[in-house]
């Protein structure tokens, strides 16, 4: 924890995937002290009903494909906040260090000298693993765990991705944003020598009412994507403890 000021402080607490339920005590504790909240969209209805009473909920969500702020925008409304005095809390969904651009409003909050903490939790993938009745490891053939992002800053699968790593057959591989782009990844890793026949398991909207678990394999999901996604946040768990049970 960075020291707190005296021109209010930031707490970026870790929603979960969605059920109120996974919150921590701690995140239950810094959302019933909050005096602004400000949230993504993935952090929002049940989650936001353990705000505090009177706290300002104020949105900053980024969803793909929709109008949403600039981060610049968001990082200057947590130190415009924070200098008020008030205690802040920036919610992020899942767990709020994996690809939530956690790092710029950290380094604005350090920049302004506002005093911060991090409150980590549950990631989408240990709820989906958990949804799905499966661990995210097995000895000797799921011995690694690996996290990758489905698209960069302009929506595209990253040009830079380490394809001899994705395509170990021995690891457990989370592509977290990648339901639009995962027909090239898939065709980019069975090019790298990773099976088609490889499980793959799409979870989406884990740990909420429309949580939706669909089983294939690596050369079947795209077209699963296709036909059986619908509009919630979702991932790609690809390994052997994907497979059909």
């Amino acid at each position: 924890m960075s020291g707190k000021g005296k021109e209010g402080f930031v707490s970026f607490v870790s929603s979960g995937p969605g059920d109120p339920e996974l919150l921590t005590l701690k995140a239950l504790d810094r959302l019933g002290k909050a005096d602004v909240v400000l949230f993504d969209d993935l952090s929002s209805g049940p989650i936001l009903a353990r705000a505090r009473a009177g706290a300002d909920l104020v949105g900053v969500g980024k969803r793909a494909g929709r109008a949403s702020p600039r981060q610049d925008h968001v990082s200057r409304l947590l130190v415009d906040y924070a200098r008020t005095g008030a205690r802040v809390v920036r919610l992020k969904s899942g767990d709020c260090g994996l690809f939530g651009r956690l790092e710029e409003e950290i380094l604005a909050c350090r920049a302004a000298g506002i005093g911060y903490e991090i409150v980590p939790g549950v990631t989408s993938a240990m709820a989906a693993a958990a949804a799905a009745g499966i661990p995210l490891t097995r000895r000797l053939t799921a011995r690694r765990v690996q996290f990758v992002t489905g698209h960069d800053v302009t929506g595209a699968l990253p040009e830079d991705l380490n394809l001899a790593a994705l395509a170990d057959p021995a690891a457990t591989t989370v592509v977290f944003m990648g339901k639009r782009t995962f027909a090239e990844l898939a065709h980019r890793l069975m090019a790298a020598g990773l099976a088609g026949e490889t499980p793959a398991l799409l979870a989406e909207s884990v740990s909420t009412p429309a949580e939706k678990l669909v089983r294939g394999t690596l050369a079947t999901m795209a077209a699963l994507i296709a036909r059986e996604a619908a509009d919630g946040p979702a991932l790609i768990l690809l390994g052997p403890l994907a497979e059909t049970t």
